[in-house]
């Protein structure tokens, strides 16, 4: 380990970072201190926002909450001693649940070049993208890394909703407007998204909005009302299961109608409030930004590769960068120390968030990558994982060992095996792009 300095002069540190973990391309590293689930509580103050749901959320049971876009954000309903997290995701898979993830802030691009403006910000084609339809997407910066993975909503030939992930990325889109090159406002608008994911989810929409739900593609938007406010309500979500997102306009004034109308509906179908199923979405490969990404991240390193189309008219953010990183990994020169891969891992069922990145080790005992989402997946009966190693260990089947904390070890000290294998884990309702094309279906966008 390194013998890293206090900046008080007292003394080495208690819990240095990891040298050999090599993150040497990073300006930035990954802080890979094992500090443990350290008991604090959270101050609520006005700093941070309160979203317009965040009161119903207390009503509706939350006891614990994170901050996440600058607003507070509940992680947990289900307390620990009546089953906690996995209590939730038997709610997910088995019936139908309501989110409150209003933390997706909403950034409008509207005008008559917003349609110019978006394809410059984003690295798939946003011509092909019609109105009524919405499509996950990446920002890149013009180092080819990652800003924000939003769901971009199209609402009218003139007007985008960036669903943002945990990143300002309203203040990138008006950096890069700055003298009104491109003939477009920037807002964030009071439009506070819900979630209802589960295989029940379906139901509940045709009670709440009717069966034009049921013909809604994947992606495909509705303008409707719920409670007898406006909504826009997409068929998406963050869980792998099937879903529906709905944006609730004028959330300020209306989050307690939608809020009262979906549950009041939502009992005939046992309806649960929950936090966004983090368990579910680690089985359908689905990324978390901060956690399994940021801003020094290339989308060839998280298998997004499928988002850096080879064809697209037009210039956008990064596009350069990225072309020479496909460039150099095609020729099997890699531009990037580690790379996210799925783990297979032992131990005791990881049944709640893991508060630090553990540490990945190959089979002689050298620290190598670090762990980024863990959980136990009860259909597949083991703990899987997302994590970072380095490119000649991310071949299937490759053995390695993740450092547990002695809460999921087998054997106190030692080690769990683990090894490599495919994502997504398990299949999800709506595949993506990049899984129907191993499964032979549609083309990538690649």
């Amino acid at each position: 380990m390194n013998d890293l300095r206090s900046q008080t002069g007292q003394g080495p540190v208690s819990h240095p970072n990891v040298a050999s973990v090599d993150q040497s391309d990073r300006i930035v590293p990954i802080n890979l201190r094992q500090s443990g689930s350290t008991p604090v509580q959270m101050l609520i103050s006005t700093r941070v926002r309160k979203s317009p749901f965040w009161h119903l959320s207390i009503e509706a049971g939350a006891w614990r909450a994170t901050v996440y876009n600058r607003m507070y954000h509940p992680r947990g309903y289900i307390r620990p001693e009546d089953g906690g997290a996995m209590a939730e995701y038997h709610a997910l898979v088995n019936r139908v649940t309501l989110w409150n993830v209003a933390v997706e802030r909403q950034i409008r691009v509207r005008g008559p070049d917003a349609e110019a403006f978006v394809n410059y910000l984003i690295t798939r084609d946003v011509t092909g993208i019609e109105p009524g339809r919405g499509k996950y997407s990446i920002l890149c910066n013009e180092k080819g890394c990652i800003l924000n993975d939003p769901v971009l909503l199209r609402l009218a030939h003139d007007e985008f909703w960036f669903s943002l992930s945990d990143s300002d990325l309203r203040y990138w889109l008006e950096g890069i407007n700055v003298g009104r090159r491109w003939d477009v406002d920037i807002d964030e608008i009071d439009v506070a998204p819900l979630q209802i994911q589960g295989p029940l989810s379906l139901d509940l929409m045709d009670a709440l909005v009717g069966p034009d739900c049921r013909d809604m593609p994947y992606y495909g938007l509705l303008e409707t009302e719920i409670g007898g406010c406006p909504v826009v309500v997409s068929r998406t979500g963050f869980s792998g299961e099937e879903g529906f997102e709905v944006y609730v306009r004028d959330a300020t004034l209306n989050a307690e109608a939608v809020w009262y109308a979906i549950r009041g509906e939502g009992g005939q179908f046992g309806l649960r409030v929950i936090a966004p199923a983090h368990h579910r979405r680690i089985a359908a490969g689905i990324l978390s930004y901060g956690q399994d990404m940021d801003a020094e991240t290339s989308p060839f390193q998280v298998n997004l590769s499928y988002q850096v189309p080879r064809r697209k008219e037009g210039d956008y953010i990064g596009r350069a960068a990225l072309e020479r990183q496909r460039e150099r990994i095609e020729a099997g020169d890699y531009p990037f120390r580690l790379k996210l891969v799925g783990l297979k891992l032992g131990g005791r069922p990881i049944i709640d968030y893991a508060p630090d990145f553990w540490l990945i080790a190959d089979r002689d005992g050298k620290r190598i990558g670090y762990v980024t989402s863990p959980w136990y997946s009860p259909e597949l009966e083991t703990n899987i994982a997302l994590g970072y190693v380095p490119w000649d260990r991310c071949g299937i089947g490759t053995r390695l060992c993740v450092e547990l904390p002695e809460t999921y070890c087998e054997k106190s000290g030692q080690p769990v095996d683990a090894v490599v294998c495919d994502v997504p884990f398990m299949p999800s309702t709506h595949p993506s792009a990049r899984e129907r094309a191993k499964m032979g279906g549609q083309d990538s966008p690649e």
